[in-house]
């Protein structure tokens, strides 16, 4: 009896990890865009953290400054909603428990 539980163990931990490749492929292509500004700049970028793109409102291409500040802020408003959503994509494979503080994919 003991030997069929390791058996189904060995299998949910297959799937597991089927899954688990599945959703970090799925989090690998993903675009998310983060804003500043109220969307004077916008910087989009993939679930691996690679800005794709960035889009600078000309209102302010004399200010260089408020630019500077701005690109930071979309770039780390994008990194917060890529974290948000790898914590959605993994919560629904840890059936809702909770992920140890500073969890992240490789």
């Amino acid at each position: 009896m003991m030997k069929g539980n390791i058996g189904q163990l060995m299998q949910q931990a297959q799937k597991m990890q089927e899954n688990l490749k599945q959703a970090q492929q799925e989090l690998a292509d993903l675009e998310v865009t983060g804003q500043a500004g109220g969307g004077l700049v916008e910087v989009t970028m993939s679930g691996r953290h690679e800005v794709r793109r960035v889009r600078i409102d000309e209102s302010v291409a004399d200010d260089r400054e408020m630019i500077e500040d701005l690109v930071a802020a979309a770039v780390n408003d994008a990194v917060n909603r890529v974290q948000e959503a790898s914590q959605e994509k993994m919560s629904g494979l840890t059936g809702g428990l909770p992920l140890p503080p500073g969890f992240t994919l490789p």
